[in-house]
């Protein structure tokens, strides 16, 4: 395997991402310096089958040395073994595991998933914990993605402030400016969880078998959304936090309890507006006002989601794609990106990301 100094400071990586709404394994290959983007190259995903969907819905909320978490890391591993099978030749692997809890305020986060493990089974180097040493250092540990998302604004040519907002299982947002010198310079990222977006609509989905997700938003476009829910879930502590701030993804779980008395199109009518006002409550800590907010993650492709942000929001909406991005892949291509930054010895969180005290460059290497 290559190594720091074969390419000049360029490597080709292949960073993977299971995100918090269990669908499956995203991945994409970044060559990039750890500053700049230098090429983007292909992508795959490996969806969860039922059975393992359910491991891993089992274990949230564990913690190592708990069966429920071992059996979830062995079905995170060999779904991303399975996945490099026919990858071709890249200098690492940025992996990230599958989120199964996440404890900011106690300074603890499990990422099922042992990058060691995986480093055995597919005979590549493997960068992984990227959060670890961030929350060692009293950061939040999250959102890990701005400092890429600061390197998109560049790759695109934004010739000022923009947003990227991802409605994964929890919603964050990255306001970023990319005319700053670095990514961990001040005033180049402010990030922060702003609350629950697609975790309570599938969990919903799921519980009243309905099916795995609310496809285009169909169902949550047809209801009515109950105001009084959607007030009572904006008194939650979250929003009155100043940002760097996370969540985990059960954060919101009790949204269900509150809308169990709502039809199934109510509910989800109610749920997505949830998310629209937590976006919404997050735009006021921005440090000026964004050219544009770009959406990823699956969340931009609820109508009832991106209808309402368009409605709520003073700047244009748009799906990262209107400027030549791949919102199914800006997470996994972020641990790519992320795994130069250690190759590189360069930071990977900063305080406007997480809440560190200082830029700290966090993540571990585990060759084969």
């Amino acid at each position: 395997m290559k190594e720091k100094g074969d390419r000049a400071g360029r490597w080709t990586i292949a960073g993977f991402m299971s995100g918090t709404s269990l669908d499956g394994i995203d991945m994409a290959v970044v060559e990039t310096d750890g500053v700049d983007i230098l090429s983007l190259g292909p992508t795959g995903y490996r969806p969860y089958s039922d059975e393992e969907r359910q491991t891993l819905r089992t274990a949230l909320g564990t913690w190592p040395g708990d069966d429920r978490a071992e059996a979830a890391a062995r079905v995170v591993e060999a779904a991303h073994a399975e996945l490099c099978e026919d990858l071709g030749a890249v200098d690492a692997l940025g992996f990230h595991g599958q989120t199964l809890a996440h404890d900011p305020e106690n300074r603890r986060t499990h990422q099922a998933g042992c990058g060691a493990r995986l480093a055995r089974a597919t005979g590549r180097t493997v960068i992984w914990d990227f959060r670890s040493t961030d929350m060692e250092m009293g950061g939040q540990g999250a959102p890990l993605a701005p400092f890429y998302h600061w390197a998109c604004a560049r790759h695109v040519g934004a010739e000022g402030p923009v947003a990227f907002l991802n409605l994964g299982g929890v919603g964050n947002i990255t306001w970023t400016d990319p005319r700053a010198r670095a990514p961990d310079a001040p005033g180049a990222c402010l990030a922060f969880d702003t609350g629950p977006a697609n975790a309570p609509m599938d969990d919903l989905m799921h519980v009243r078998g309905l099916g795995a997700f609310d496809h285009e938003g169909a169902l949550a476009l047809s209801g009515r959304v109950s105001r009084d829910v959607v007030r009572a879930a904006m008194g939650a502590r979250h929003f009155a936090r100043m940002p760097p701030k996370s969540l985990d993804r059960n954060d919101f779980a009790g949204l269900l309890d509150v809308v169990a008395e709502l039809s199934d199109t109510d509910a989800l009518a109610t749920l997505a507006a949830v998310c629209v006002a937590a976006v919404a409550r997050g735009m006021v800590h921005m440090p000026a006002p964004p050219e544009r907010v770009l959406l990823t993650g699956g969340g931009r492709r609820n109508e009832a989601l991106m209808t309402g942000l368009r409605a709520a929001l003073r700047c244009e909406v748009e799906a990262v794609e209107a400027v030549g991005l791949d919102g199914d892949y800006i997470e996994a291509q972020a641990f790519s990106y992320l795994a130069a930054r250690v190759l590189a010895g360069l930071p990977t969180s900063a305080p406007g990301t997480t809440g560190v005290p200082a830029p700290v460059g966090g993540g571990r290497k585990s060759l084969p």
